[in-house]
């Protein structure tokens, strides 16, 4: 046997769930295992702001080896190989196409970040061909592909985890785990929150794509359009439904989802939203810029969204964020540290403060790193995954939820159990998209 067939049959097996393995072997045997065989080769798809946040969990400690930049854009691919320097010592191949990759079988892992539009179908591709998927939030563009995505999962049985970092994070573990344990005594609420000072958008404007881009490619499961200006450099989450999934799908993800997590909650039975556009009101934003949402659960818990993309205004004294409400207490926690509150509003405990982004673009820190490397642990059979794709769909699913609400402008009635909009056929036909014909998603 070759050594990258040994390589690559010591991965399969372990994420088959050999977790044992490393501690039947002595310390020198399972020494002697990590190197060549313990190593990841891993294809970086995507490589706008979020991939930077990746580039860390490259050092040799970690043991993963970039084998694929892929972009449909060149400049970005060129950008990132500048940047890289400063983590490796070699330099990984270039591909715009992800399908070509895939079919590499020397490729074990491959990280999703390009527009939303292309996360689940990416993600769904690279299991059917063999590989351990991180995919960032939003995991799915809408509904359906999440449910295609959780299924394809336990089928391929391939590690699926969701880029929500802070489910690595240190402080929020402990925090969570004492709320858990009646910290605050019974918790009753959760206000997810965020404020930015998002700017002026410009009006789509039909024009030639730029000479490196691959348009055809940035489309991939969309249906076809006219390229406009400047829609490839992040306007896509503003210009429409075609790619993005608005600030909701952008970024309440990751708070929606500290709120289930300290709630112990699933779906909700009802969601109630009101959202507008209320700054630039004739610039090129497309959808809400403002949006405010309340979940409700089976057991009388609530979860609320206060999000405001284009009001920096720190309404909860930092620009996101989640506070737990409880019946002896209170938490307010982000991804940088929480403090721990009694009844009457005293501070009884402050954790330390991490490095983690916050609303800066891109962000990143030392939770995207251990959250990466929580994957590769996973893979390995040592650790599991601490936002399996079947956990954090949910998340996603209710930030989906909310901008469903929107766009129907009413009230949802959901089957908790399920997720499924039970009062409202408008909404349902926003369970899934329409897709360039090949590209469909089937379970």
């Amino acid at each position: 046997m070759s050594n990258d067939q040994s390589r690559r049959s010591f991965i399969k097996k372990t994420a088959a769930g050999t977790l044992g393995l490393s501690y039947a072997l002595s310390a020198s045997s399972y020494g002697n295992i990590i190197g060549a065989n313990d190593r990841i080769n891993v294809c970086f798809m995507g490589l706008g702001r979020r991939v930077s946040a990746f580039y860390p969990s490259l050092d040799k400690q970690y043991n993963a080896q970039l084998s694929y930049l892929c972009d449909p854009k060149q400049s970005q691919v060129g950008k990132a190989l500048n940047n890289l320097k400063s983590y490796i010592d070699y330099v990984p191949k270039q591909e715009q196409d992800i399908r070509r990759i895939l079919e590499d079988k020397d490729v074990d892992a491959v990280f999703v970040a390009p527009p939303d539009h292309w996360h689940a179908p990416a993600t769904v591709m690279a299991l059917d061909a063999g590989k351990h998927v991180y995919v960032e939030k939003p995991c799915a563009h809408n509904p359906n592909e999440a449910e295609i995505m959780v299924a394809r999962q336990k089928a391929t049985r391939n590690m699926v985890q969701m880029g929500n970092q802070q489910r690595s994070s240190a402080h929020t573990i402990k925090i969570i785990k004492d709320i858990h344990a009646g910290r605050i005594g019974t918790p009753y609420k959760a206000v997810a929150f965020y404020s930015n000072g998002r700017g002026e958008v410009p009006l789509q404007k039909k024009q030639v794509p730029p000479a490196d881009l691959n348009w055809e490619l940035f489309q991939g499961p969309a249906p076809r359009r006219d390229y406009t200006h400047d829609t490839w450099n992040y306007n896509w989450h503003w210009h429409g439904w075609d790619y993005g999934t608005a600030e909701t799908g952008n970024n309440a993800v990751h708070e929606l989802d500290i709120a289930r997590w300290a709630l112990q909650v699933k779906y909700p039975k009802e969601s109630v939203v009101r959202a507008s556009k209320n700054h630039f009101l004739n610039d090129g934003w497309e959808m809400y810029d403002t949006m405010y949402a309340s979940f409700l659960f089976d057991d009388g818990k609530e979860i609320v969204w206060d999000g405001k993309s284009r009001n920096s205004l720190k309404t909860y004294g930092a620009g996101r964020g989640t506070i737990i409400y409880g019946s002896e207490g209170s938490v307010w926690v982000d991804r940088s540290y929480y403090e721990l509150y009694d009844r009457n509003g005293t501070l009884l405990e402050k954790s330390e403060e991490t490095n983690e982004g916050g609303t800066a673009l891109g962000g990143g820190g030392s939770t995207s790193t251990q959250h990466v490397n929580n994957f590769y642990e996973a893979i390995r059979g040592k650790e599991t995954l601490n936002a399996p794709i079947h956990d954090g769909a949910i998340s996603n699913h209710m930030a989906l939820l909310a901008n469903i609400g929107y766009r129907v402008n009413k009230p949802l009635t959901i089957d908790s159990a399920t997720g499924r909009v039970s009062n409202n056929p408008e909404a349902m036909k926003m369970w899934i998209r329409t897709y360039e014909p090949g590209w469909e998603m089937k379970l």
